[in-house]
């Protein structure tokens, strides 16, 4: 491991917007959950996750142009969202913090009714038929999601994996999901559904790779 990103690890220890649970914890009676609001940003506002969120980019972003509205970005690299979590605590950004965890445990953390929307920014795609399951729109992650986000709730997958965005597609119109709107190249359309602000304003790491190798970036909006 080299030096920087174990004084990664270090740092995110100190960090009053990283929360890293240790498993046994998740899988029991976890202190934040239900209390988000109360215990970490203090007002009501409404909950937003990333999920897979790298370095934190997006999270970040979206705090910056939303204050009305507080953000956790979860992973489980703290050495790649410690770029993030110190952006959000040294611009003093109390609506952006960052839990380290598996994906698997999410629903571990939050009450039910408890999230407002999920952002999904390019998750490995999981190409793989033996690896269907780890798919972050799979049906067992969708039903992870259920217990926590709220009715009318949304979530959006923004990837560059056309196989991604096809087997979404395919997958929510098979079990009856609202599609709120669909794009298979969020850079080469006109426009874009309005009310979906920020689509190509903000750019994750990755994306930025994807975009300038031609890579063609696709968005899906959704509710489950």
């Amino acid at each position: 491991m080299g030096k920087n990103k174990i004084a990664r690890f270090e740092e995110n220890k100190t960090l009053p917007n990283v929360f890293q649970p240790t498993r046994d914890e998740a899988l029991g009676d976890y202190g934040l959950k239900g209390k988000w609001r109360e215990k970490v940003f203090k007002n009501d506002n409404p909950i937003v996750l990333e999920l897979g969120c790298g370095k934190g980019e997006y999270t970040v972003g979206l705090a910056k142009a939303f204050p009305e509205k507080n953000f956790i970005g979860i992973d489980i690299k703290g050495a790649r969202f410690w770029f993030g979590a110190k952006e959000a605590h040294t611009r003093n950004m109390g609506n952006a913090c960052f839990l380290r965890t598996q994906i698997e445990l999410v629903d571990c953390f939050f009450a039910e009714n408890e999230v407002d929307e999920i952002w999904i920014t390019f998750p490995d795609p999981q190409i793989k038929y033996k690896r269907t399951k780890h798919r972050l729109t799979h049906p067992d992650f969708l039903n992870r999601y259920k217990k926590f986000l709220k009715p009318g709730g949304t979530i959006h997958l923004k990837t560059d994996s056309e196989f991604l965005h096809g087997y979404t597609l395919g997958l929510l119109q098979g079990l009856g999901y609202e599609i709120i709107t669909a794009h298979h190249d969020i850079y080469g359309a006109p426009e874009y559904e309005p009310g979906t602000p920020l689509l190509r304003d903000i750019q994750t790491y990755y994306e930025g790779l994807f975009s300038a190798k031609g890579k063609t970036i696709t968005y899906i909006k959704f509710k489950i």
